[in-house]
């Protein structure tokens, strides 16, 4: 198949493509499969006696009260809590105080910024095309050095968290109709979902959404103001899980039985040597669009992505051949690709992202060098089928950096991946964990996520020995990956980017077909 590149005369990108619902998560099945069914089945029913609530929305309430995971949210976590100091409100306060405001928290164009929680600032920056550029300041020191279990939790927004996706898009009508039979007919059964309801509020102010939901015979309805309930609050997922590893440096009781348990195994931590340390590209003669600090962010984290595009760029330009056509899946604003499409003109490189604005602004930067070997493609990596010779990714999230593998061995291709986000690994219907028949006779499920868990925790801010064992179970992790892409004919191994300061996430895959 061949590939159309985008002209300088489209404003937009290749059309996305629909998601598989079941092969992304369970949460994603709920949004996107279970509830609108289950609504559909419940506005069958007579309602002569009382209607049994949905079990998936009783699902979909419990799920927008527990904390929101990002990839960055120690980082978003760290804000708020700097948001909160400067607005004299301690953590706990705070939460009484979204409470208090009913179930709606509004925010404006016009409105003061203090009011709106950074859940809410964070979410509709996303909506934007034009962001305000990272701040380079550094953050006071009781920001930087409070404890992950200290650090207030995100509270939802969206249905997935953060950020509008099309679950929001998918669940707008089945929750629209649910609330308004609600309304109608089981008045009394509003106040047990006064998340929801703040949700309904909420997506109504996302841009041209009331337009659209007005085009499709919605007619928003008003709720009354109800409070959220904190009978029960939810877990803070950054707490270690037992007493004995919170009072243990060490983390005995954590990660480290199954850790013992591979190593009885002979499967220890290991690494294999990075093969050139020391190499780099020349930034200062480099055109300024190839460089990250195009991407508009602060000088320190432009120059920590430099060095990791130091590292996948000298893996790739060891791999690759003139002809080659090389993909860089997940590829965000293109800071691989478009370095690669550089320094590499005899190959063609094609950029696959889910993101509209995103391969803007890479198709943007491509235009300014000129570059006439580079393709960009809007759509879920799972719906690209041409061949290809190496494919890389760069920080692709959770089991991304495992479907990127799954398609290099399918395609036979080379890869060099590097992994993040090892907390949000979990099977799907497509992938399952262990992957290797090596872990997989060692470990079960549950012990894989442990380490999967562990492997979170090498944020700069944490202590140096968690941090030693986060580097531990990142590498487990990754061999667990690295021997089952052996099993399927390829030369693998696990090696430390450098320097290893340039990300927490600093573990390199790189998989070659024997």
């Amino acid at each position: 198949m061949r590939w159309r590149p985008l002209s300088p005369t489209h404003s937009r990108t290749l059309p996305a493509w629909p998601r598989l619902c079941d092969q992304v998560s369970q949460w994603t099945r709920l949004c996107e499969l279970t509830v609108p069914l289950a609504v559909e089945n419940f506005l069958k029913e007579s309602f002569d006696q009382p209607p049994t609530i949905p079990a998936a929305i009783l699902e979909l309430e419990k799920k927008l009260s527990e904390p929101v995971r990002v990839h960055n949210d120690d980082k978003l976590r760290r804000q708020k809590l700097k948001q909160q100091k400067a607005a004299g409100v301690g953590p706990s306060l705070a939460k009484e105080k979204t409470k208090s405001k009913g179930h709606r928290q509004e925010t404006s164009e016009e409105g003061d910024s203090s009011s709106a929680s950074l859940e809410l600032k964070v979410a509709f920056s996303k909506l934007t095309i034009h962001k305000e550029p990272a701040s380079a300041n550094r953050e006071p020191s009781y920001v930087r050095k409070a404890k992950a279990s200290d650090l207030p939790p995100l509270d939802h927004v969206f249905a997935e968290g953060l950020y509008f996706t099309l679950a929001d898009i998918v669940l707008l009508p089945c929750i629209h109709h649910f609330l308004v039979i609600i309304c109608r007919k089981l008045s009394g059964k509003l106040v047990e979902f006064p998340l929801l309801a703040a949700w309904y509020q909420r997506i109504q102010e996302v841009p041209r959404v009331q337009t659209a939901a007005s085009q499709c015979g919605i007619q928003f309805i008003s709720l009354p103001a109800l409070q959220t309930t904190s009978s029960q609050q939810p877990p803070n997922l950054d707490e270690a899980p037992s007493a004995e590893e919170q009072n243990d440096p060490s983390f005995i009781g954590g990660p480290r039985p199954t850790m013992t348990k591979l190593m009885e195994k002979g499967i220890e931590v290991m690494f294999s040597p990075h093969p050139c340390p020391t190499w780099t590209l020349d930034w200062d003669t480099l055109p300024a669009a190839v460089s990250p600090k195009e991407g508009k962010m602060s000088s320190d984290r432009a120059l920590r992505k430099q060095q990791q595009l130091n590292n996948l760029v000298y893996m790739v330009t060891n791999q690759a051949k003139p002809g080659d056509r090389i993909v860089d899946f997940c590829s965000g604003g293109g800071h691989v690709g478009i370095v690669l499409a550089h320094v590499l003109p005899s190959c063609q490189v094609i950029l696959i992202e889910n993101k509209e604005l995103s391969l803007i602004r890479a198709k943007k930067r491509s235009d300014e060098l000129g570059l006439s070997n580079i393709w960009f493609i809007q759509a879920n990596m799972e719906y690209f089928t041409g061949m290809f010779n190496i494919g890389v990714a760069l920080h692709a999230c959770g089991v991304a950096t495992d479907m990127v593998i799954e398609h290099c061995l399918k395609t036979r291709a080379s890869f060099v991946t590097c992994p993040c986000c090892y907390g949000f690994i979990q099977n799907t219907s497509k992938v399952n964990f262990p992957k290797s028949e090596l872990f997989k006779k060692t470990l079960s499920y549950k012990e894989h996520m442990i380490l999967c868990r562990f492997a979170d925790q090498t944020a700069v801010q944490l202590p140096p020995q968690r941090r030693l064992i986060g580097k531990q179970c990142m590498c487990l992790v990754d061999l667990d990956r690295a021997r089952a892409a052996e099993e399927h004919g390829f030369s693998v191994q696990v090696i430390s980017m450098e320097p290893e300061s340039c990300s927490p996430k600093n573990n390199m895959i790189v998989g070659v077909p024997i």
